[in-house]
């Protein structure tokens, strides 16, 4: 291995630029070479990063037409944006690994071309997949970091919105781009973000999701305190009010702070139908969610402790439901929920066409199965079903794995202690949520701290006439969406 060459910026040495060539020869996909023998020019670049198309026809074309004495001649003749002409080792090994042609007139001068054309492997631009909608738009996020800022430029039109971009990974010098829009963005919230970034030591970053992790304010809560869409339209709403958005070269996944946990149960869908239909199926999810939690527990509780809480007319069914079932509800209820998460699980993993057979097919097979064998009854099937299903109405998905995860210890502290078990364990998930932040932010805003104004687009979502103000936990400088006037009568009759 070839020796780390100095990190500033300062010229390097005559014998610097031949260990380099040195190190890069090593690998068979480096090529180096004269375009004929008279030539004072020396080319070499990594084949597999380039454009061969733009290298033959844009700047090897030039060089055999046109006769050229000097470095300074061909920069101005290469018909590329962004040829530069550097001393320095450190800008010269880092365009090379970008796709960068170099051009040097021998190992012993200091001076070198570097010219821009690398082949950037990118798919189109397609519609979401975890976050489809029947209103809005149907766009999506994809691999280029490039043509996911063209996207939200297209959709924010002005000079205030601001990039900073990054480098992250001692190996995968992976590109980080910051947005924000300047004027509204609270600059603390994007110093700290800058900041977090920054201070990221790890050797390979290849997506969103890792910086998800290394930035988080509590890396051990199951609950993610990032906000993950795909969409740009929910990303550019995001930054209108103040926020700040994390994009990574290679994923397609953008990241938004401070998230707030009645965030990710707001569909960009919400914004796109009326305001009493959003505000309903907000609260709907946040029913489903609780439904995914306590379901299953309260079953196992009510039937091991509190079996006189059943109704006259339901205990007869239970009891014929239960007939012969050999294990206890605590174990029935585990062995259901492992067999979900396992064809949940099986589905993911799976091809598609063939992840939906096992999921449907299997659910319906083993639950059958598992009746008419007596193992389990069918009131706990349907109880289980509903709560598995209620936790995929979660438009974002990060939050759907903390749900799964924190069932199980709801089902233990219900078979301890009942009803009061998961009044336990709800108090410590409570104090956990309450103690919560993201980017120094109340996780559990609006309700903890109180904040009557950002009620307005919480768990529920009120007309666009009556959110004049941007949330306050994204501490805007600019708090006005738009100046509040009196409303005026509009007369519709005809006759007027």
């Amino acid at each position: 291995m070839w020796k780390k060459f100095n990190k500033g910026r300062l010229p390097f040495q005559a014998n610097e630029l031949s260990e380099l060539l040195a190190a890069c020869s090593e690998s068979s996909d480096f090529l180096t070479f004269k375009l004929h023998k008279n030539s004072p020019f020396f080319i070499a670049y990594f084949k597999t990063l380039v454009n061969s198309e733009t290298v033959h026809h844009d700047v090897l074309s030039i060089l055999t037409e046109k006769e050229c004495s000097t470095l300074e001649e061909i920069k101005e003749k290469l018909p590329i944006e962004g040829v530069t002409i550097t001393e320095a080792i450190p800008d010269v090994r880092e365009k090379l690994l970008t796709g960068s042609l170099l051009i040097y007139t021998g190992e012993k001068n200091a001076s070198c071309l570097l010219v821009p054309v690398p082949d950037v492997q990118k798919r189109q631009v397609s519609v979401p997949e975890t976050e489809s909608s029947v209103l809005g738009p149907k766009v999506a996020f994809v691999e280029s970091l490039d043509t996911n800022l063209n996207l939200i430029r297209n959709r924010l039109h002005v000079l205030e919105l601001q990039t900073k971009e990054l480098s992250v990974g001692k190996l995968s010098k992976t590109r980080v781009a910051v947005v924000y829009v300047k004027g509204i963005a609270d600059e603390e919230n994007v110093n700290t973000v800058i900041q977090r970034i920054g201070a990221i030591d790890y050797d390979e970053v290849i997506d969103s999701s890792f910086l998800t992790q290394m930035m988080a304010d509590n890396g051990q809560s199951p609950f993610p305190q990032f906000i993950e869409t795909e969409r740009p339209d929910r990303v550019t709403g995001i930054l209108s009010e103040g926020k700040v958005a994390i994009l990574v070269e290679g994923s397609p996944i953008a990241l938004t702070a401070p998230a707030t946990f009645f965030e990710f149960f707001s569909a960009s869908e919400d914004y796109f139908a009326l305001w009493n239909v959003a505000s309903f199926l907000r609260l709907l999810r946040l029913f489903a969610m609780m439904l995914s939690i306590w379901g299953t527990p309260a079953y196992v509780a009510i039937l091991t402790y509190h079996y006189e809480m059943i109704p006259q007319d339901l205990l007869g069914t239970l009891i014929s439901s239960r007939a012969g079932i050999p294990f206890p509800p605590i174990l029935e209820a585990i062995i259901l929920e492992l067999t979900i998460e396992l064809l949940r699980e099986a589905g993911a993993r799976l091809p598609t066409k063939v992840g939906q057979t096992i999921g449907i097919v299997g659910g319906i097979v083993i639950g059958t199965a598992a009746v008419q064998a007596g193992l389990t009854s069918n009131v706990l099937i349907i109880i289980v079903a509903l709560s598995a299903l209620a936790s995929f109405t979660a438009p974002v998905y990060g939050i759907t794995n903390g749900i799964r995860l924190i069932r199980f210890p709801f089902l233990l502290f219900a078979q301890l202690l009942g009803l009061l078990g998961m009044a336990v364990c709800a108090a410590f998930l409570l104090a956990h949520l309450l103690k919560l932040t993201s980017l120094g932010r109340p996780f559990l805003e609006p309700l903890y701290p109180l904040r009557l104004p950002d009620l307005k687009d919480s768990f529920i979502r009120l007309p666009f006439n009556k959110q004049e103000k941007r949330p306050l936990l994204s501490r805007p400088k600019d708090d006005f969406r738009f100046q509040p006037k009196a409303l005026k009568k509009n007369n519709w009759d005809i006759d007027d």
